[in-house]
């Protein structure tokens, strides 16, 4: 009889401990609490609890600068994100940026109905904005993979490395499909083809888990390693007029779905959680206020269940000049079917605003609650209600080995051969390492900065050596040849100083300088005029082969006549060792061009299949070498 009693006991224990989670703050069940209920179950029972006010503050999304747990609290913010460089502060380790974190989220868990916020930010090439993080190629460098395979372990790695930050919401992967290289952010396409840039939304089961069976098209995300993705940037953004950044693509209907849209129907398939809309306009419309596509299509005909965010005052620039007629662009976004406004600074003007157009009946409770029960799904579905606060076990795996590696992986399959020698008699690739003196030179060689490209440490990006940790290209050759061979390092060699020297060889990185988004706009595509005078001087007056880092094709035709070897290796990001594993034959070269390589910029816009396609070097373009030990073997 004692043992019944100990384990009727037994059991009421653990009943009321499980409960516990499960009860409001006067002792009553919350079935949106309760893990054990359905998430459409948890979803209508909080929003019926919910206030107006409660339910606008779950729609905005805010910068961390300036914002307190208390702000949290007290509106029921909905989010926030860091932009570009916005860190707790410099150099910031893996555990303070999760403290940063959850000093926010405990103040949205002291709200009234405690509900979690979710923060965002920008893992565009592995989790970029935080110090040590491992930074992978550009997605343009991804595409010349053409490796989907690989490209899901990319967006695992930075998953893993975001949650070890304790954040659970990455603003990737960018599947725009880039017509235009004139267009600051071509590098974030994976490619000018819509086929390339479809398989390759592969990134959003690596950044989110694969889906369990029978759950297609359903926001999902599979744990606490794993991240909700955020397709971007709806729709056409990689196809304005003369790729100038932000303007207007022109487009009628079949161009849009065969086009622009692939990309979106399979991340939605692969249960993307969450879509960016477009600083773009398409024929003339702005896409932040396009009800038709936004709602009508994506929505409803396309069955997207996750939330649509805005894009860093996306509304805003609804009018022009921005923010010109603020009340406009806030019924304008909202009612086109923007769930999560990106505000990102004056919250409570946003707040007020849609307050007041929604209490005047100029916007419809069921739009408001359309927009509320999304982002509750994606919550939900993430496990924040459970687990709102990060822990520290993760942090180990920011910038482990294990990731440096596939990141050098990648940078090898990235690498495209454009010319190796006069003739295939004579390659000049791959390099000997054993040799009496050979020079190094360029701005790019000993650059971690500028091999990484924008949105690295901050949006820019930056220069030098300082700024996170990596391999540069400089050190990595080094490394790699024969103890035996003098390795000669030189910015801007003069052609006096090449001439006296007597190298055997030469490799000059040079390339463009880093950039983001409207920054990054070029009407002419040079690289620097530095980079031009070293390889004027280096190429001129010894054996050379030309390492392009750049985030797009730039001119080149001009110069090739000086160049025994060119290699577009894109921005490869922190591990420069993958550059010279290749240059060297202990890999092989094995990229194909994602683009399409113009001999000169009037040309533009060219793509592969226009009527006339006369490119310098074909989509699809670029030569093979074989290993070294291939060779010897084969001798």
């Amino acid at each position: 009889m004692t043992s019944r009693i100990a384990s009727t006991l037994l059991g009421l224990v653990l009943l009321f401990s499980s409960w516990e989670p499960c009860m409001g703050t006067n002792g009553d069940y919350l079935p949106y609490k309760d893990p054990n209920k359905p998430i459409n179950t948890r979803i209508m029972d909080l929003m019926n609890r919910m206030t107006l006010a409660e339910k606008i503050g779950q729609m905005t999304q805010l910068e961390r600068k300036n914002m307190t747990a208390d702000i949290v609290k007290d509106y029921a913010i909905g989010s926030l994100l860091s932009g570009g460089g916005s860190v707790p502060k410099s150099e910031a380790t893996a555990r303070e940026w999760i403290d940063m974190v959850n000093e926010f989220q405990r103040g949205a868990l002291s709200s009234r109905l405690g509900i979690p916020m979710i923060y965002g930010i920008d893992a565009v090439h592995g989790h970029n904005n935080v110090y040590k993080a491992t930074i992978f190629p550009h997605n343009v460098g991804l595409g010349a993979t053409r490796d989907p395979k690989l490209v899901k372990k990319i967006g695992a790695a930075t998953a893993l490395e975001t949650r070890a930050t304790g954040i659970p919401y990455a603003f990737a992967p960018c599947v725009a499909v880039c017509r235009d290289p004139r267009w600051g952010r071509c590098y974030e396409s994976y490619s000018e083809d819509p086929t390339i840039v479809k398989e390759l939304t592969e990134i959003i089961p690596g950044l989110q888990g694969d889906l369990p069976p029978h759950k297609t098209g359903i926001p999902y995300v599979g744990g606490k390693e794993k991240v909700a993705a955020c397709a971007k940037h709806f729709v056409g953004d990689g196809g304005t007029t003369k790729g100038i950044n932000e303007n207007n693509t022109v487009a009628d209907w079949h161009t849009l779905l065969s086009i622009h849209m692939p990309g979106y129907y399979h991340s939605i398939i692969k249960g993307v959680s969450t879509i960016m809309v477009s600083y773009s306009s398409l024929n003339g419309v702005k896409m932040h206020a396009n009800y038709d596509l936004v709602t009508k299509f994506l929505k409803d005909r396309l069955r997207f269940r996750g939330f649509v965010i805005s894009d860093w005052e996306g509304i805003d620039r609804i009018t022009s000049p921005p923010h010109s007629n603020y009340t406009h662009s806030v019924l304008a976004g909202v009612q086109a079917g923007i769930d999560m406004i990106m505000v990102p600074m004056n919250y409570t003007e946003f707040i007020d605003t849609l307050t007041s157009l929604v209490k005047n009946n100029f916007i419809p409770m069921t739009r408001i609650d359309d927009a509320v029960r999304r982002i509750l799904r994606v919550k939900f579905t993430l496990g924040l209600f459970e687990n709102p606060l990060a822990d520290y076990r993760l942090v180990k795996h920011v910038g482990s080995q294990a990731h440096r590696d596939l990141a050098r992986e990648a940078v090898r399959k990235s690498l495209v051969l454009l010319k190796n020698g006069a003739n295939a008699d004579k390659p000049m690739l791959p390099l000997p390492k054993k040799s009496s003196r050979i020079l190094v030179a360029g701005s790019h060689a000993n650059n971690l900065g500028y091999q990484c490209g924008g949105w690295t440490i901050t949006w820019q990006g930056v220069d030098g050596n300082n700024v996170t940790q990596g391999t540069t290209i400089l050190d990595a050759i080094t490394e790699i040849v024969d103890p035996s061979t003098e390795v000669v390092y030189s910015e801007n060699p003069t052609t006096e100083f090449v001439k006296s020297n007597n190298f055997t060889y030469s490799i000059v990185v040079v390339g463009e300088l880093p950039y983001a988004e409207t920054a990054g706009d070029s009407r002419n595509l040079t690289i620097t005029q530095s980079g031009i005078d070293t390889m004027s001087n280096v190429c001129g007056n010894t054996k050379c082969v030309v390492v392009l880092i750049s985030g797009r094709p730039v001119v080149i035709e001009p110069h090739l006549g000086n160049i025994d070897a060119l290699v577009a290796a894109w921005l490869p990001g922190s591990e420069g060792q993958g550059v010279a594993d290749v240059l060297f034959g202990d890999y092989e070269f094995s990229g194909k061009l994602p683009r399409t390589w113009f001999k000169t910029v009037d040309q533009l816009p060219m793509n592969v299949g226009d009527k006339h396609y006369d490119p310098l070097y074909p989509f699809g373009y670029g030569l093979t070498t074989t290993k070294v030990q291939d060779q010897i073997a084969s001798r």
